[in-house]
């Protein structure tokens, strides 16, 4: 019965031209900052 649900989804979704892609994960920018010692350190991205 599962199967058949998914298959059933599946079918719907492909003949109704509605595209589902997964999407990334989310990434938060971090700003570059000063560290200790006067070093730079430069931005990037964290993923939670």
């Amino acid at each position: 019965m599962r199967r058949f649900m998914s298959v059933l989804l599946m079918s719907a979704v492909l003949l109704s031209g509605c595209v589902m892609v997964p999407g990334r994960p989310v990434g938060v920018w971090v700003p570059g900052y000063w560290a200790v010692g006067h070093v730079w350190v430069g931005g990037h991205y964290h993923y939670r």
